[in-house]
C-alpha cells in the first residue's frame, strides 16, 4: 500500500497550507472540491471523525515538514562540503577522485590541473614527472597527514603537493 504522503502529495499539502508553515492548514473539506470529497468517501465520516482526520493530517504535515526542512538543511551542508572540498577539510578525509581534463604533461611547480569535476588545483612543491603526455588521466587527491593535499595520477607513484585554487 502506498503511503498517504507520497512526495507529490506532501508538496501539494504544504503548498495549500499557505506561505507560513506555522499557520493551520484549512480542513480537507475546504481544500477539496465537493466531488473530490465524495469520491474519497469522506462525506461518510461523522463530524467528529472528520475533525480527527483533519487533526491527524495537520500533525502529519507538521512532522513531514520538519523532516523535509532538516533533510534540505543536511543536503545543503553536504553540497557546501562537496563544493568546497580541497579548500578546507570539512571533517572529510576521503580522497577526491576524478580525471584531469585534457592533456596531462607531468608535474611541475606552479602548474595548474583542471579536473573533470570542475576543481582547479595548483602544484606548490617541486615534484616532477617529466616526459608524460596522457589524455584524461585518472587522479586522486588526498589530504596530507599534517595538512595540505597530495595529488597522484594513475600509473605513477610520484606525488605532488597541491592546493585548490578554484
Amino acid at each position: 500500500m502506498r503511503s498517504l504522503f507520497h512526495p507529490a502529495l506532501l508538496a501539494a499539502a504544504l503548498l495549500s497550507s499557505g506561505p507560513a508553515l506555522a499557520q493551520q492548514a484549512p480542513p480537507l473539506q475546504e481544500q477539496m472540491t465537493a466531488n473530490e470529497f465524495r469520491a474519497a468517501g469522506l462525506d461518510k465520516l461523522s463530524a467528529d471523525e472528520l475533525a480527527a482526520l483533519n487533526r491527524w493530517l495537520e500533525r502529519r504535515v507538521g512532522e513531514q515538514t520538519a523532516a523535509a526542512v532538516e533533510q534540505a538543511r543536511e543536503e545543503g551542508r553536504q553540497e557546501v562540503v562537496t563544493r568546497n572540498r580541497g579548500f578546507f577539510h570539512f571533517g572529510s578525509e576521503e580522497p577526491i577522485e576524478s580525471t584531469i581534463a585534457g592533456e596531462f604533461r607531468g608535474f611541475g611547480k606552479g602548474r595548474r590541473y583542471t579536473l573533470a569535476n570542475g576543481q582547479v588545483w595548483e602544484q606548490t612543491d617541486s615534484a616532477s614527472l617529466a616526459g608524460v603526455r596522457r589524455q584524461d588521466i585518472g587522479v586522486r587527491i588526498r589530504p596530507g597527514a599534517i595538512g595540505g593535499w597530495w595529488m597522484q595520477v594513475d600509473g605513477y607513484n610520484t606525488t605532488a603537493r597541491v592546493q585548490r585554487v578554484e
